[in-house]
């Protein structure tokens, strides 16, 4: 952090900072834990502008107001300055610790909304992420998630143009494998270890959202991708809201061609074999 933006952020908190720590984790900006006079602990990230910082601030933002995650409060955004609490804590989820996020995302997936989508566009990690407003589940899903993502992971150079062609032929098909949801609930979008806070063995802080309105199974999809939760999250979950058989035999595979290609995108071509045995799976 420079002198610059540390004279910046002490004029904007009217406060003076009196110790800086580099924090992990940041993909589209830089991460620092900044100690102030007479305030708590702050977390701040900044960028070079080429990612809205903002987005984020409006995604903890409406999930702190939508839903009771306990989500860090957002003290400061600007385009290239993001200010929050800080929450001191680890990552690494337990049974305990499984179970309580089973009931906090099932509570989550109860928030409704009239229609797919969001009132803005949103981010997944660093790339645009975009929500039209759909009646349609399958529609939304094959347009603005796998058909938009397949866009970008092309373009990337990393997914081969033959895989490209068969999650088109697998988008054109949809409708013969997924299924229309009764609601669009709210989702966090981007749910794994990294972006679950523990403290004593307590979920104290959930960060960095990729959120819209869409199928729950979206969510659980990608809590199984690599393992993130056990039988205790799903046992907990399903006290509330059940899971389709179909779901863990079927859908779940679908609906992770998303993040993988996600992560072809930033990552490149190692996360091709998923999709390969993915597309495979459905004959592909």
């Amino acid at each position: 952090m420079n002198n610059f933006l540390k004279k910046h952020i002490e004029q904007t908190l009217n406060t003076k900072i009196t110790d800086t720590k580099h924090l992990s984790g940041g993909m589209i900006s830089q991460v620092a834990m900044i100690s102030c006079n007479n305030r708590s602990p702050l977390v701040v990230k900044y960028g070079d502008d080429s990612h809205d910082l903002t987005i984020e601030s409006y995604m903890l933002t409406y999930l702190k107001t939508h839903s009771n995650l306990p989500i860090p409060k957002v003290i400061h955004a600007e385009s290239n300055l993001l200010i929050i609490d800080y929450v001191d804590s680890q990552t690494g989820l337990n049974a305990t610790t499984e179970k309580a996020l089973g009931k906090l995302l099932a509570e989550l997936h109860q928030v409704t909304n009239p229609q797919y989508g969001l009132e803005r566009n949103t981010l997944i990690g660093p790339i645009h992420q975009p929500n039209p407003l759909s009646d349609s589940w399958i529609e939304f899903f094959r347009d603005s998630r796998l058909l938009y993502m397949a866009d970008i992971a092309l373009n990337s150079t990393y997914l081969p143009r033959p895989m490209y062609d068969r999650i088109q032929k697998l988008a054109t098909q949809l409708d013969q494998f997924l299924v229309e949801p009764e609601n669009p609930v709210l989702i966090h979008g981007d749910m794994w270890t990294t972006n679950i806070l523990i403290r004593d063995n307590e979920i104290v802080a959930i960060i960095d959202p990729a959120l819209y309105y869409g199928h729950n199974e979206m969510e659980l999809a990608y809590m199984t991708l690599f393992g993130s939760v056990s039988q205790n999250f799903f046992d907990s979950y399903t006290q509330v809201i059940s899971v389709e058989a179909d779901f863990f035999d079927t859908r779940r595979h679908i609906y992770n061609l998303y993040p993988l290609l996600v992560h072809v995108t930033i990552f490149g071509t190692q996360y091709t074999s998923y999709i390969q045995t993915t597309l495979k799976r459905f004959g592909f």
